[in-house]
């Protein structure tokens, strides 16, 4: 959902009306929750705005997270990955079912060869009519044996076909979820999950880095060209961070204007990639198909080394220190966080929207 253009001078109005509604309501300062009080507050959705004013004075994360799915559904397809797990859960349980059938009539079987054994051992004399008996015992739970084998094989088969089915369709609904709907690679939700497990190995906290990048002057592009020609803008730079990316690099959307690389290597080597894309941004000539310049257009840039955190979520708010300290000295550079000094930092939202 595209938020309609709001004069320059009332944003910092607006943009300090959201903090302040969700601190006083108590609310996690989450992207979504972000989303949704600015279109309350801005009144580009009425219905938005009508449901967001009937909440309780302390609302839960579950209802925001309804509003959420309700007006901003294309975020929200984690759900069919749930769904596609409970299929999945009841193909397997069938497979077992199957398997356990297959048990019991094989133990069945035993017990008849069992049998058929004990009552030999239990003859002095053997004759023709006995041995026929036995013969036709056995030959008929032989016979009933093989066919069910056959049964079941052919039944396995087919709820093979059916597992192999649905986990392709959950891989599917996986990277889906997991991948930016306007830039299409990864979103903020993969991206949490990346940088925790780069923690779980002590090797990768040793060689690896988070870059963050975020647009200058992102918020006068869209009051000047509009939001579709912003999104435009966002969906470039994405490319342009791919193409210079190595395949082993993961490369996500976190928010609006923002993106995140988490890359391998030393800090030197960290820092020329972040140039090289700065650099690339700096000199891409964006121009619509009717010759209208948008630029120039230029990023900032924060990188940290996983190894100077204490954790992903520090490992974040670092990068984020390092990207604002190129903000506030001149945008359209690279700060590495070793060369900032550890002093208190003013919240994002003052300088996302400039």
């Amino acid at each position: 959902m595209q938020t309609a253009a709001v004069p320059a001078e009332k944003t910092a109005d607006i943009a300090m009306s959201v903090v302040t509604a969700m601190r006083q309501l108590g609310v996690m300062g989450l992207p979504r929750n972000y989303e949704i009080f600015y279109e309350a507050l801005t009144g580009t959705n009425r219905d938005l705005s009508l449901e967001v004013v009937s909440l309780s004075s302390r609302p839960t994360q579950q209802e925001l997270d309804r509003i959420g799915r309700k007006y901003f559904a294309h975020n929200h397809t984690h759900a069919i990955v749930d769904n596609a797990r409970e299929t999945l859960a009841k193909e397997l349980e069938e497979v077992a079912r199957l398997l356990r059938q297959e048990r019991s009539h094989m133990e069945k079987y035993g017990e008849i060869l069992d049998q058929t054994s004990t009552g030999l051992a239990g003859l002095n004399v053997i004759n023709r009519e006995i041995l026929q008996k036995i013969v036709g015992v056995v030959s008929v739970a032989t016979t009933s044996t093989i066919d069910h084998g056959k049964q079941m094989v052919s039944a396995l088969s087919e709820k093979s076909a059916e597992l192999e089915s649905v986990k392709e369709a959950l891989e599917e609904y996986k990277l889906l979820a997991d991948t930016d709907s306007l830039t299409h690679i990864w979103n903020r939700r993969a991206f949490d999950r990346k940088i925790s497990s780069v923690y779980n190995d002590k090797k990768r906290v040793m060689f690896s880095a988070l870059i963050l990048a975020d647009i200058d002057r992102f918020k006068d592009i869209n009051d000047r060209f509009g939001h579709p020609v912003g999104d435009k803008i966002i969906q470039i730079i994405a490319d342009l961070m791919k193409l210079n990316a190595r395949t082993d690099m993961f490369v996500a959307r976190t928010g609006g204007e923002e993106f995140a690389l988490i890359v391998e290597g030393t800090e030197q080597a960290t820092y020329d990639l972040a140039e090289s894309i700065r650099n690339l941004v700096a000199q891409t000539q964006f121009v619509s198909p009717t010759g209208v310049n948008y630029g120039p257009v230029t990023i900032s840039l924060g990188i940290c080394m996983a190894s100077e955190a204490d954790g992903a979520d520090d490992l974040y708010s670092k990068a984020d220190r390092a990207l604002y300290r190129s903000k506030i000295t001149g945008r359209n550079r690279v700060t590495k966080f070793s060369t900032v000094q550890d002093k208190p930092m003013k919240s994002w939202l003052l300088y996302k929207k400039d």
